[in-house]
This record gives structure tokens, sequence and C-alpha cells, in this order.
């Protein structure tokens, strides 16, 4: 399976330093996303549209249409604004963690597609180190797909709680069918 032990062959049991990675892990992706979440939202001036026009590989021309229509960035700013606020927030809480690591790969993704450090293209907005191939978009990408395949909020996180319910109805249910048997 993972590599972890499983709770009744559906929730995978992680050793300590296990846990204390994952959760570790998906607690700096939260911040990171609360924070540039909150930074894009109570910035004014900010807007994806620099980032969009710069686009250069695949589908460049939608990513630069999206720039090009004020209604349509409108969109895109106020769903990427929120969108990692959100995200940020779910990782951080352990709440519906796997859609918000889903949300956020797909959100990374479209980050790298629209401006990848591929050798040969140059972009007009300074960009932070020297890339090659792999940037640091791509690398949290790696990170959400780890948050995905190893669960840790059904441990740490409000999402035990929606468990522990589940799992006590589940009980109740096995013990009535095993009682009408």
């Amino acid at each position: 399976m993972n590599g972890a032990a499983t709770d009744a062959g559906r929730l995978p049991r992680y050793g300590g330093f296990q846990l204390t990675t994952l959760v570790t892990l998906r607690m700096l992706i939260g911040w990171h996303f609360l924070y540039e979440g909150l930074a894009k939202i109570t910035n004014p001036y900010w807007t994806s549209a620099g980032y969009l026009q710069e686009s250069k590989w695949l589908f460049s021309d939608f990513f630069i249409s999206l720039a090009a229509s004020p209604g349509t960035l409108t969109v895109v700013d106020l769903g990427n604004q929120w969108g990692m606020l959100l995200i940020g927030l779910s990782f951080l809480l352990g709440v519906l963690v796997r859609p918000a690591a889903i949300a956020g790969a797909l959100l990374l993704l479209l980050y790298y597609v629209a401006a990848p450090p591929f050798p040969g293209l140059t972009y007009g907005i300074p960009m932070e180190g020297s890339y090659l191939i792999v940037n640091k978009i791509l690398v949290e990408f790696g990170a959400m797909l780890v948050i995905i395949a190893f669960p840790t909020s059904h441990r740490v996180g409000l999402d035990r709680l929606i468990y522990q319910t589940r799992n006590a109805k589940l009980a109740l249910q096995a013990s009535a069918n095993a009682e009408d048997v």
C-alpha cells in the first residue's frame, strides 16, 4: 500500500517520526499557502496579469487571454487569492485536507505550466533564483502529492472528529446488523 499500517484496512497508521514529519510538511505548506493568499488579498495592487502575460509554453495563448480580459482576470485573481487562503487554512486546521491538496496540486501545476523554467524560455518578470526544469513550484507540487498519498488529518486535525463520528456510526450499524443475524 503506502508503507504504513492501516486501521481496519482503511486509515494509515504511522510511527511517531513519520506522523510528525508528515504533519510538519502539511503545516509548512499550509502556512505558505495561507500567507501567500493573505498577502495577495491585502495588497490592493496585486494581480496575476503580469505572470499570465509572460506565459511561454503550453497553453500560453490561453493564459495570455485570461490576462487580456478584465472580467476574467478579476475572477482568476479572486480564485487565486481565496483558493490559496482556503487551502492554507485547510492544511493548518486539518479539515478536508485531501480535496484541498488536490486543488493545491492543480493550482501549482497551472503555475508551472504557465511559466516553466525550461532552457530557452526567458521572462521579463524577475524570478527568484536560477532554475533548470525543477523550481520551487514543482517541488511544492511534489510535496502536495505526498500529502495526498499519506493523509494525516485523520490523526492530527479536525478531520479526526469526522472520522471518529463516522467510525462510531459504522460500529453501531455493525453491532445492530450482528444482533439481527
